[in-house]
């Protein structure tokens, strides 16, 4: 049987809970690198390889710490880095303009374990956003740089460009919960 935390990802781990050192989820007391261990999680329910699980912990250190591409691909490799810059948006770029992009790239791209990041990080994101909108109602969207309406915008645009994952049976089950949560979030 595979292990699945093995050494590699361990020491992404160590990695990614030092690059996050005192960051918090927005606008909450929680310890950032909760974010990306609930994304190893999901990654770990979709039978991800090695690589992947380890960009998945990876995935917020290029665009929200002050690691670099030649760090990532220094100790953990070529893929690992291809991985972590197809999830990273270009903060240069407006609120928009980045979430378009990300779509666009679901649209157009063939690599399964791109979508199976991105399919992670967004439904950690929303059972996040869930979480906090059962206990805060509409104010949860104060802390966000865009409102409901276009949260909502971009989240639809995720899960239609993600559909042809339903019919994958390592990716089903998350596929039907990000529609799941999306549709209590935003009804």
């Amino acid at each position: 049987m595979e292990k699945i935390i093995t050494d590699r990802v361990h020491e992404a781990i160590i990695f990614a809970a030092a690059a996050h050192s005192g960051q918090k989820r927005k606008a909450t007391d929680l310890p950032y690198i909760i974010h990306p261990m609930e994304v190893l999680q999901i990654l770990c329910e979709m039978d991800a390889g090695e690589d992947l699980k380890i960009a998945g912990l990876l995935h917020d250190t290029l665009e929200d710490t002050e690691t670099t591409p030649e760090q990532i691909e220094k100790q953990f490799g070529k893929r690992v880095l291809e991985l972590v810059q197809s999830n990273s948006e270009n903060k240069e770029l407006s609120w928009q303009e980045r979430k378009q992009h990300t779509i666009d790239l679901l649209c157009k791209i063939d690599d399964i374990e791109i979508k199976m990041l991105i399919l992670a990080d967004k439904l950690a994101n929303l059972k996040s956003m869930l979480s906090d909108y059962e206990v805060m109602g509409e104010e949860l969207w104060e802390r966000f740089n865009a409102p409901k309406d276009k949260q909502a915008w971009y989240y639809k645009g995720i899960i239609e460009s993600l559909e042809s994952m339903e019919d994958m049976p390592n990716c089903r089950y998350n596929y039907q919960k990000i529609k799941s949560v999306y549709k209590q979030i935003f009804k």
